[in-house]
Parts: structure tokens; C-alpha cells; sequence
């Protein structure tokens, strides 16, 4: 597997995580809002649990698995969230993806997210895409819609000690 390519858009660039980005990601998915708006971001969130998380990239990158990227403005490289395959398998990606909540409303995640996918659909040999998103998640169905990825059902998912509904959506890329 090649390393891991870096991409830009036109405000973002994407980029593999280094441990340096440790206390930003901390600092970032350490706010309560993140977490209840998430599936698997514990609140608190502490610099170990970045640590960990980032430590993991690598691994998931050159197995063919995964695909994790910072996503950081181009203007001055402030780290301001992430999009990621966190599982790739049998030609589907599972996309995945926060922004920190002092970046909300910018369309962050729709570009980054979309940089991904298309990356991701030339060169990672994807045919679908799935994403989910808790109920209540209302920026979250927004940045799918977006993305025009279709909807598909709702279940309930048990998620950090709490049976919560979860959108379902799937396309063929």
C-alpha cells in the first residue's frame, strides 16, 4: 500500500494525524456536544484517548481497512476536525466524520467529506458508501443530504450504555 496521499479542497487540506495533533483532537472531541452527537466519543474525552485513537491510523491505512484524515484549513492549518473511512470492506465505506464545534456551519464537513469519497471511489477501489447518524443529529442529516447519499432506514443502536435511533443511508458510488 502506498502512503497515505494528502488531499486538498478548496478551503481544506486533508492530512494523516500525527500524535503532535494529540491535544487539538483532545481539546476538539472533548466538547460534550461532540460527544452527544456521535456514536463512539466518550465525554470527557482526554489527550490518552486521542493518543490512542491516533496511534491506530497507520495500521488501518496499510491494511486496506481504513482511511482516517485531519481535516485543516488551508489558510493556516488550524486542525479543526476529521473524515474518515474507519472500515472499508468488500467494496464498502463506512464514512465517518466531526468538526469542531467553533467550526460549525462553515460547510466543513461537506467538503472534506466529499474529497474523501471521491478519493476514496478512484483510488481505494470503493463501489458504496454507508453513513449513519444519530436522529437528533439535524447538522448531521444536513451534511448527508448534501452528499446525496440515500436513506435507507432508522434502528436502534446501543451506544455508550443507551439505546438511541440511528439514520441509516447507502449509495452506490
Amino acid at each position: 500500500m502506498l502512503p497515505q496521499p494528502q488531499l486538498e479542497t478548496k478551503r481544506l487540506v486533508l492530512r494523516p494525524f500525527t500524535l503532535s495533533d494529540s491535544e487539538i483532537v483532545a481539546k476538539l472531541a472533548g466538547d460534550k456536544r461532540i460527544a452527544d452527537m456521535t456514536a463512539n466519543i466518550p465525554h470527557p474525552y482526554e489527550l490518552n484517548m486521542a493518543k490512542t485513537w491516533i496511534a491506530t491510523h497507520q495500521a488501518q491505512w496499510e491494511s486496506g481497512k481504513g482511511a482516517v484524515y485531519a481535516v485543516t484549513l488551508k489558510s493556516d492549518q488550524q486542525l479543526i476536525g476529521t473524515v474518515s473511512f474507519p472500515s472499508i470492506e468488500e467494496d464498502v465505506g463506512v464514512l465517518g466524520y466531526w468538526i469542531g464545534v467553533p467550526y460549525w456551519g462553515n460547510g466543513y464537513a461537506v467538503e472534506a467529506s466529499r474529497a474523501l469519497i471521491d478519493f476514496a471511489k478512484e483510488h481505494l477501489g470503493m463501489k458504496y458508501l454507508e453513513v449513519m447518524h444519530l436522529v437528533e443529529n439535524q447538522q448531521s442529516q444536513s451534511v448527508i443530504e448534501k452528499l446525496g447519499v440515500e436513506y435507507t432506514d432508522t434502528r436502534t443502536n446501543r451506544m455508550q450504555g443507551k439505546e438511541r435511533p440511528v439514520k441509516y443511508y447507502r449509495s452506490k458510488l
